[in-house]
Order: C-alpha cells, then sequence, then structure tokens
C-alpha cells in the first residue's frame, strides 16, 4: 500500500474487533483506521462458528463486565439488526431443571437475571413447560424471553461495511509476523507489508496472547483453545424443538453443557460438548497443530486446571467420540431424541485464557500497555455483546491517544 501509516491499527476482524472499529470510525471520524485480518475475510473463526444466539445475561455473575456487556449489549444487537434488515428473532429460551438438585441453581439463576436487570424472568412447572416445548423434559424451567438468534457472520459482514463506508479500512490476508515498537511509534509488520501506527488495539482473539508477547508484553495468560462439536436434527425431526432449550449449567465449568438452538435459517442444532483442541483453529478431531499444542501442554496453568476439572474433560471426550453418549446427555432435555434423529453439524473453537494457577479466566479481559491495549478474554457473549464491548473498549483506550 501506498500509506502506510494510520492512527490506530486493530489485529482481528472478528466480532469484536470489528465492532471496536466501527465505534472509532463513529466516535472519532478523523481518524486513520486499519483492521489487519489474517484470514481472506472477516468472522472466519469465533465469530462465523458459534450457534447464532442473542444472550440475555440471565447466567453472569452480577458486576461483572460480562453481565453489565451483555444485557446493554443484547439490546443493541436486536437494534443493531433491526435497522439494517438482518435476520433475526427474540424467541426467548427455557433453562430446563431434570434433577432435584438443579432446582435451587434454577432460583439462584433467576435472581442473577433479575439483579442483571432481565425482564420477565419466571419460574415455569413442567406443564407451561410443555405448553412452550412440548417435546422437553424437567421438573422445572426459567423462563427467559429476552434471548434471541441472528446470523453473526451477516452482522460482521454489516460492521465491516460500515467501516469501510465511515472511512477505515479492513484488510484481509494479512497475518501479522513482527511487531516493533519505540517511542515515537508501532510497526506492525504483516505478510502484506508493514504498517506504522501510534495506537494499536490487539483483538486477535485464539492469537491474542501471541499478538500480546510480539509487542513485548507478557499477557499473564495462555490462550488454550476448546472445541465445540455440534450435531443437527434431521429434518424430519426438527419440529421437536420450537426455541431454544438449556440445561441448568454446572456453576464449577464455564461451558454451558449440551443444549438446543433453533437457528434463523430455521435448522435444529444439537450440542456443543467442550473439547480440547489439538489446534488453535482445530475444528476436526485430525486438525493438529504441533505448535499449538506444545504451547497448551507446556503451560503449567493447563496442567492445574486438568487435575481440578480431569473428570469433566474424560466425559467431554467421550461423548465427543461416542454418538450414543452424546444422544444420551441431550435425552435428559428431550426424552424422544434417538441416534438416527442426528446428523454430524459443524464446530467451534473458543479461545479460553487460563492463568498460570490453573483458573479458567471467565469475565472479559481488557490489558493497557502505553500506547496499546490488548483484549485478551472475549469469550461467549462477546458477538452478541460487540456493539457495546467496542464502544467500552474505545473508552478504556482513550489514553492511547484516540481523538
Amino acid at each position: 500500500m501506498s500509506d502506510a501509516r494510520y492512527d490506530v491499527i486493530i489485529v482481528g476482524a472478528g466480532a469484536v474487533g470489528l465492532g471496536v472499529a466501527l465505534e472509532i470510525t463513529r466516535r472519532y471520524p478523523r481518524q486513520k483506521l486499519l483492521v489487519l485480518e489474517k484470514e481472506d475475510r472477516v468472522a472466519r473463526h469465533q465469530s462465523g462458528h458459534n450457534s447464532g444466539v442473542i444472550h440475555s445475561g440471565v447466567y453472569y455473575k452480577p458486576g461483572s463486565l460480562k453481565a453489565s456487556l451483555c444485557v446493554a449489549g443484547a439490546a443493541a444487537m436486536v437494534e443493531f439488526c433491526r435497522e439494517h434488515e438482518i435476520p433475526h428473532k427474540v424467541c426467548g429460551k427455557v433453562i430446563v431443571a431434570t434433577r432435584e438438585q438443579e432446582l435451587p441453581r434454577l432460583e439462584d439463576l433467576r435472581q442473577r437475571g433479575e439483579t442483571n436487570g432481565l425482564k420477565g424472568l419466571r419460574l415455569i412447572s413442567p406443564e407451561e413447560l410443555r405448553e412452550i416445548e412440548p417435546h422437553a423434559h424437567g421438573l422445572s424451567a426459567l423462563l427467559v424471553p429476552s434471548t434471541g438468534v441472528t446470523d453473526f457472520a451477516l452482522v460482521c459482514d454489516k460492521y465491516a461495511q460500515l467501516i469501510a463506508a465511515n472511512g477505515g479500512t479492513v484488510l484481509t490476508s494479512a497475518s501479522v509476523v513482527g511487531i516493533r515498537r519505540s517511542t515515537q511509534e508501532i510497526v506492525i509488520e504483516t505478510v502484506k507489508g508493514a504498517f506504522a501506527t501510534r495506537s494499536l488495539i490487539n483483538c486477535a482473539g485464539l492469537h491474542s496472547d501471541r499478538i500480546a508477547r510480539m509487542a513485548g508484553n507478557d499477557p499473564g495468560v495462555r490462550i488454550v483453545p476448546f472445541r465445540g462439536e455440534y450435531y443437527e436434527l434431521t429434518p424430519a425431526r426438527a419440529s421437536l424443538v420450537r426455541g431454544l432449550i438449556y440445561p441448568v449449567p454446572d456453576p464449577r465449568f464455564p461451558f454451558l453443557g449440551v443444549h438446543f438452538t433453533r437457528r434463523i435459517g430455521g435448522k435444529v442444532d444439537a450440542g456443543p460438548n467442550a473439547v480440547l483442541a489439538m489446534a488453535r483453529e482445530g475444528y476436526r478431531h485430525s486438525d493438529v497443530s504441533i505448535t499449538d499444542l506444545a504451547s497448551s501442554l507446556s503451560f503449567p496453568g493447563f496442567w492445574r486446571m486438568a487435575g481440578k476439572h480431569w473428570r469433566n474433560g474424560l466425559g467431554e471426550w467421550y461423548r465427543s467420540l461416542s454418538k450414543r453418549a452424546f444422544v444420551r446427555a441431550l435425552q435428559g432435555l428431550l426424552p424422544e431424541i434417538q441416534e438416527q434423529d442426528l446428523v454430524a453439524g459443524g464446530s467451534g473453537v473458543r479461545a479460553q485464557a487460563l492463568k498460570p494457577d490453573g483458573t479458567l479466566v471467565d469475565d472479559f479481559q481488557f490489558v493497557p500497555s502505553g500506547n496499546v491495549l490488548h483484549v485478551l478474554n472475549v469469550p461467549s457473549p462477546a458477538a452478541t455483546a460487540s456493539l457495546v464491548i467496542g464502544r467500552t473498549i474505545v473508552e478504556t483506550a482513550a489514553g492511547l491517544g484516540l481523538s
């Protein structure tokens, strides 16, 4: 490119990176902005491989960034989809308790959701559950009316279009290979050339810790990839699910458990599980990166985490390898489901930040370092809240010289 100097550069064109870029072009229209993406199009990884759920914010700890940004972000996302005619539906969901010991946790979720500002939450009886989801089974359920679905790949495409219309640049197939920092500027070296800037925002998702190290910072965490695998209901059995059916989550583990999601296009997903991926972009069992696997296995925090959660991990692997076991887990919510009702679906990889002590980072994590801001942990509900996360990150990055 003939002019390689920018006021701000963002690495990563997923929902979060694009949400940040869109906010910058709106708030600071005179800033010259560049988004660098290593893939040939936007939203190729976490943002394009999720379930499409517009999360409500019912699960998250009150006072956390996840809680506050998700509730506001869900409303902003619905409005964005409506304004730009992106297919979406606010369909609600039910969180179903299938065992007596889950009932107190269901009530805790109701209280947590109300504390987070959700409206219309209601515990319902088995009879009311069957009116909403005739084939679901449970002792009680929490109705969450504000949950919705959309297609986040389409959302990200629209973000990119608006960024370009506002004067920003999204450059694809531009993998970052090095970063040089001085008191005067930051130079980002890519396979498409070098670009100078005075402010850098790292939204690289699955590779955010590596970008932080390239920039000369110790991120304090290691990204460990977890793959979530889905089945799809066959067209003949898709009518078993009207909307979204979720289990009561285990508070000791950051994943929600297998559930049913009717996507905006009408297909019904069943899953996901959560297994260690052998590559940071490992969407299949056969996807193995020695570098990525060594990164996970050489990190002391991985083994400390494994020591705490090995039973859960073995169960997830068993369900990954055995369709019958996967179906048994699903039958807790939908007893009629049989193996022949499911066909292999897609998968996604979650960038989970892990601390050296083995703790899974639960909340969003934004770490400033001079004129660089690292976004090191933005798992679900990041896509849901991407517009509001963008605003928050831009406000956090105000000290980087954005004006």
